[in-house]
């Protein structure tokens, strides 16, 4: 007989309606797999990485599609919905998390995207019970035997017999897991030395700090384990009252009005006539003299204006590396109107008004996605828009642009003149002199704004003054803008000459349509006008101008076309480079060049300027026309911007590139030289960055190691010859300290969850240095630099030289170790084949090589014979029988000797 006890009719009533709820789940969750949408118990969910990570549910890693299931505690996702709030993937099922009776939920890997998502929460207890123990195969007909079966034995009711006890073999591991005594214990006994017993004690204070190794210290700490939650809490109050004693020591006196007259007591001519003749002085300037040298001499050889306590904190913070790399938020911008759905392509620092910033915007859209929606563009223009810290909410100014722009300039001359590219290949001239005062008026805190332009707050939009005729210009997207300095011009054959209105007129732009042009904004030379000419242009009228423009570049709207364009030819091969960003020995965007000061209230007049004729123009001799372009294809060309003319055709043709450095497979978005050194490049592009030294043709001087994300922005420090700034796509910002670490940075920093596009440094104060950080979404980040990476050593500019020149004698070093190993692997291959060659000869008849030997051998009786006889040692027999034996052949190996 069973000895299991029967089942009472409400156990089995709950165990039948157990099954039944788990049969309608499983087949709901049948329907649901057929039919789209999903069942009610269950919630699709996207987890970001971030959340997978923080509760160890990483797709393919911690669940897989075999064991797809996690139990997450439901107090670890009410902690993640206080700390992020809207950001956590659980909060469109907060409530139902918050209502769940039990403590853990369950989330389920969904690899084949049954519901939509690549995971779902189960939002009951029951579903959850049914899907980590699901119902084995024949489970069902098992259940019902055993029920017929427990029925059967609820209706026989008999008592069950007592059963003798039965031995398995507990009681022995019972007695192997106790624990006995196997050996008597061992007894110690300690007392101290008997010098010591009986002994006063003397006690006495001594320093915790001098003493560190002989104290152990026991603090107090937090016991998790016995923390009782606080609920309620009882506090009582008193009032007493305030008692104020003061007192004071001064004795108040009427004020008096005291004043002291007083005249010099000076010499008279006989006593400095006696004072200069007395021994005294001549004694006392004898003895002071070499003092007095000395100290003249370290006034010469010491920086008497150094700041020895600032200097003194800089190397104590250097050595103890305690300094302070952390980037601070200083402000942000973003309109909801010009920022939504654009990215920022370029930012610009004002030249000559603090706090000011330009951002160009443009479509975040693929080249597929910007042809299907060119209409809507055409209606909606882009814009530059102006910043200013005084009113981060609304931009000052608006540039209207004829397309997307890719880069922009300030012109060094005149700040109110700005040069932009277009997405389209047109190069574009705005003129804001208008607008200073309003400009100029934000950098006081926009007070006077109000005053100036009414109570209207409307940004004001500023359309272009010209723009350049599409089929003259580019065939691609502008990427590179730069202004040739106030000091030189160029000329059509690129030979640099004296600018002699010291006012810079000419640009320099590259696209990826394999070209480089140059342009001019001054009107053409006219060689005559007439009369007739003459009077009629004093009797126009002035066109209407409806937009307000003004008329600073009419002569060049429409009909402006480059006078100089540069072709890229490869070296080894056909086609040619496709430029993205150039830099020259002297540009006006790492650094400023010219003595020239800009006077914005006058501005510059480019519609009176005129090209000079070739007569008048004087070369210069000390202006480099070298470029460094970085290209599409990872590819750093070094290159003469001088057009040569063909002997064949009579063309101007550009000369092929000097050097070509090929750096990865990636485009090259950043090619910018170092503020402290004109010779040194920084390149940038996916992957890694490197810097280069002009006419070292080993290759870079340092190049970084490959990124695990790639870099998308490079920028040098203004104030500190060693920092680079790398912004990468995945929002973070690296800092990079050559004489601390050059292979990896100091620091590293999240700034944005988008991709970083821009990154540019202004130095608005001795004690403020500020990092402008746009990325993809259309938001700009001013950020201020701690000290210790603004702050430059009196020595790190010499450092950083000598870091520079020790990394070019290392690849000269390695250089000539190549050249030589090459030198000696082509000797040692021109030895093998002459080895090849002599074993491919073939090999003589021996006929001839009895005739050899026969001819050898008569050579050496020849030259016995001669010495015999200048000997007198051999006879006439002798002779005639040598002369016998050279006509036997049986002697042809032995010689006959006297």
């Amino acid at each position: 007989m069973s000895s299991k006890r029967p089942m009472s009719k409400e156990a089995n009533k709950k165990k039948t309606k157990d099954k039944n709820n788990a049969d309608n789940l499983a087949k709901a969750e049948e329907a649901a797999a057929s039919e789209p949408g999903h069942p009610e118990y269950i919630f699709p969910l996207v987890l970001t990485s971030v959340s997978q990570e923080l509760f160890g549910c990483r797709a393919d890693e911690d669940v897989t599609a075999e064991n797809p299931h996690k139990l997450l505690k439901k107090q670890d996702i009410i902690q993640d919905l206080r700390n992020r709030a809207a950001v956590c993937d659980f909060s469109p099922v907060k409530q139902t998390v918050l209502d769940y009776p039990e403590d853990e939920l369950l989330l389920v890997f969904d690899r084949d995207f049954t519901y939509g998502q690549s995971f779902y929460l189960v939002l009951t207890v029951q579903a959850k019970e049914s899907i980590l123990k699901p119902p084995a195969e024949g489970a069902d007909e098992q259940m019902e035997d055993e029920e017929q079966q427990e029925e059967e034995e609820e209706m026989m009711m008999k008592t069950p017999e007592p059963q003798p006890w039965v031995s398995l073999g507990s009681e022995q591991e019972i007695q192997d897991q106790s624990l006995s005594e196997t050996r008597p214990r061992l007894r110690y006994s300690a007392r101290p030395l008997e010098r010591r017993c009986g002994v006063h004690a003397h006690f006495s204070d001594r320093n915790a700090l001098d003493w560190k190794e002989a104290l152990v210290e026991c603090s107090s700490y937090e016991d998790k384990s016995f923390s009782i939650t606080l609920m309620e809490r009882d506090s009582s109050t008193q009032t007493c009252r305030d008692n104020t004693h003061t007192s004071t020591q001064t004795l108040w006196k009427k004020p008096k009005n005291m004043w002291s007259q007083y005249e010099p007591r000076e010499f008279s001519p006989e006593e400095i006539q006696h004072q200069l003749q007395s021994e005294n002085l001549k004694n006392f300037i004898t003895s002071v003299a070499r003092r007095f040298e000395i100290s003249l001499q370290q006034n010469l050889i010491t920086d008497v204006f150094c700041d020895d306590w600032t200097a003194l904190c800089e190397d104590d913070a250097s050595l103890m590396g305690k300094t302070e790399a952390q980037l601070k938020e200083y402000q942000s911008f973003m309109d909801l109107h010009f920022s939504k759905e654009k990215t920022i392509s370029h930012v610009q620092w004002h030249p000559s008004i603090s706090g000011l910033i330009v951002v160009s915007m443009m479509e975040r859209l693929s080249l597929e996605e910007r042809i299907d929606s060119s209409t809507k563009l055409l209606l909606n223009p882009s814009y530059i828009l102006f910043w200013s810290f005084s009113d981060p909410i609304n931009p000052q100014l608006q540039l209207e642009c004829p397309d997307d722009v890719l880069c922009f300039q300030f012109s060094p001359s005149d700040h109110n003149i700005i040069a932009g590219g277009c997405m389209n290949g047109q190069v574009v001239l705005w003129d804001i002199s208008a607008h200073v005062d309003r400009l100029q008026d934000t950098q006081s805190g926009g007070k006077n704004i109000p005053n100036k332009l009414g109570k209207s707050t409307v940004t004001p939009v500023v359309r272009y003054c010209a723009v350049s005729g599409i089929e003259n210009g580019h065939k691609a997207p502008i990427t590179d803008i730069q202004w040739l300095p106030e000091n030189f011009e160029v000329n059509k054959l690129g030979n640099p000459v004296e600018n002699s209105s010291r006012t810079s007129v000419q640009l320099v732009t590259c696209a990826p349509d394999c070209c480089v042009l140059f342009w001019d904004l001054r009107a053409p030379r006219v060689m005559v006008h007439s009369l007739t000419d003459i009077k009629q242009k004093h009797e126009e009228k002035p066109l209407e101008n409806p937009h307000g423009v003004p008329n600073t570049f009419t002569h060049l709207n429409l009909t402006w076309k480059p006078f100089i364009r540069v072709s890229l030819p490869k070296i080894s091969s056909s086609g040619e480079y496709s430029p993205l960003k150039f830099s020259m020995r002297e540009n006006t965007v790492d650094y400023t060049t010219g003595d020239k000061s800009v006077n914005e209230a006058d501005g510059c007049v480019f519609a009176q300027l005129r090209m000079q004729s070739a007569k008048q123009q004087k070369p210069l001799q000390n202006i480099s026309t070298k470029l460094y372009i970085g290209t599409e294809d990872g590819e750093l060309v070094y290159t003469d911007w001088k057009v040569e003319k063909d002997n064949d055709s009579g063309r101007m043709l550009s000369s092929k590139p000097l050097d070509v450095f090929l750096l990865q497979d990636t485009l090259l978005h950043t090619v910018s030289r170092s503020p402290f050194f004109r010779d040194i490049i920084l390149t940038v592009g996916r992957f890694s960055f490197a810097i280069w030294r002009e006419g070292l043709t080993c290759g870079p001087l340092l190049m970084s190691v490959y990124s695990k994300s790639m870099f998308s922005a490079g920028h040098w420090s203004q104030s500190r010859p060693a920092v680079l700034f790398m912004g990468r796509e995945d929002g973070d910002v690296e800092v990079w300290d050559l004489l601390q670490n050059s292979r990896q940075p100091s620091h590293t920093q999240n700034i944005s969850t988008a991709s970083i596009s821009c990154i540019r440094t202004h130095t608005s104060s001795a004690k403020q240095h500020l990092l402008a950080v746009s990325d993809r979404l259309g938001t700009l980040h001013i950020l201020q630099i701690p000290g210790s990476l603004r702050r430059s050593s009196s020595s790190e500019r010499q450092n950083v030289e000598k870091y520079f020149e020790k990394e070019e004698e290392r690849l000269q070093y390695f250089e000539k170790r190549q050249s030589d190993h090459q030198k000696k692997k082509k000797e040692m291959e021109a030895e093998q084949q002459k080895k090849k060659t002599e074993l491919l000869t073939p090999p003589k008849q021996e006929e001839e090589v009895d005739v050899e030997t026969l001819k050898e051998y008569q050579q050496f009786l020849n030259l016995e014979k001669l010495i015999l006889k200048d000997m007198n040692i051999q006879s006439e027999t002798q002779q005639t029988c040598n002369t016998i034996n050279t006509h036997s052949p049986a002697h042809t190996n032995t010689p006959a000797h006297a």
